[in-house]
């Protein structure tokens, strides 16, 4: 972790927990943008003593961060991040960095039908980051045979040639990536686990993100428009199967936020107004339930199970899920006006094996 540099004011973590966030659950204050954004600064240089630093990510991790926090935190990482947009503007698919360890990964699946369908996707994540460690994009890409360990501009360059790409946290977000040890020592979440998945390094307009509970993608949206240096114009959240961007089956909550506040997308909102409606598994013809996607290993299954549904081997509840997980890819980039649009689209594409050529492309890349 890099020394303490630069002038700071007069916040240090310390006096944060003493005056502000760490009295307790019900009686802790919040922090303003300043005092949010120093903190944070301040943990990037590694200036804090790391029980003060442990303390104060605990005080945050009970009292729940604002969005104004988060916005806060979110302008701070962003002055380290190195990003690279492509010529193509992608949807950004931030998922959990600390990844799966149940069920099939099937985001690079389903972004590559999204590609092939004319709307680009990129992701982004770590090297099994705390606190779960478990298996990421990176993992399924690796075990696919897909260059992962990429510069930015690199990652830009694969998404516009592929129509997928792939970013490393380390190559575009070192002061983060740098924090890994002392995230490991927590062995709890912390903010970071939120903020680092809305790191945006492709500088794509669009947000594809999951949830547990609908507060929780209200959050996220807020937190976008507190960030003084977001360029997120639209985010669609969902419910994720383990917290990732893979659709739970049977009813999905899914929430949109379009800033212009124009109809779009089949809701209608004022603008800043967040609109959720749900999607039914069923109604598509899916009869499958989250069980039906466990695996053994979730890197070398998914990808195995990727290779199978794009080559059309498959057409068992992997496909149908990869189906509808594209869907909401197309979806979110306005490349249909429903899921149910997104998902006749997404089998249109699977059936002439255009995905497939995507995969080979990727891997040649």
């Amino acid at each position: 972790m890099a020394s303490a540099s630069g002038t700071y004011g007069e916040w240090q973590l310390k006096r944060l927990m003493t005056e502000v966030v760490g009295s307790g659950h019900k009686s802790a204050d919040d922090m303003t943008r300043e005092q949010a954004r120093e903190a944070f600064r301040r943990i990037l240089d590694g200036e804090p003593d790391p029980t003060t630093l442990g303390a104060f990510w605990l005080a945050n991790r009970w009292k729940r961060n604002t969005p104004e926090e988060l916005g806060a935190y979110v302008d701070v990482m962003a002055g380290g991040v190195e990003s690279a947009a492509p010529e193509c503007d992608p949807v950004d698919c931030g998922a959990n960095y600390d990844g799966k360890g149940r069920t099939a990964l099937l985001g690079v699946a389903s972004g590559l039908v999204s590609a092939a369908a004319g709307v680009p996707v990129v992701t982004h994540s770590g090297d099994r980051v705390p606190t779960q460690k478990q298996d990421a994009y990176r993992h399924v890409l690796d075990a696919l045979g897909v260059r992962t360990d990429l510069e930015p501009e690199e990652s830009a360059a694969m998404t516009d040639a592929v129509g997928l790409g792939f970013y490393y946290q380390p190559n575009f977000a070192p002061e983060v990536d740098a924090l890994f040890d002392r995230r490991d020592q927590m062995g709890v979440r912390t903010f970071v686990n939120t903020i680092e998945t809305l790191a945006n390094p492709a500088e794509a307009s669009v947000h594809l993100g999951s949830f547990y509970h609908l507060p929780f993608a209200r959050r996220v949206i807020d937190t976008f428009r507190e960030a003084e240096s977001a360029v997120v114009e639209r985010v669609v959240m969902f419910q994720g199967l383990e917290g990732y961007d893979d659709v739970r089956p049977g009813s999905t909550k899914v929430a949109v936020w379009n800033a212009e506040g124009t109809a779009w997308g089949g809701v209608h909102g004022e603008e800043g107004e967040l609109v959720d409606f749900d999607v039914e598994t069923p109604t598509y013809g899916m009869d499958l339930e989250s069980e039906d996607l466990a695996v053994d290993d979730v890197a070398a299954d998914s990808a195995a199970i990727t290779e199978e549904v794009l080559a059309g081997e498959r057409e068992d509840h992997f496909a149908d899920a990869v189906a509808v997980n594209a869907a909401l890819r197309i979806y979110a980039g306005g490349g249909a006006t429903d899921v149910a649009a997104g998902i006749e689209t997404a089998r249109d594409v699977l059936a002439s094996g255009a995905a497939a050529g995507r995969l080979e492309r990727l891997r040649q890349f």
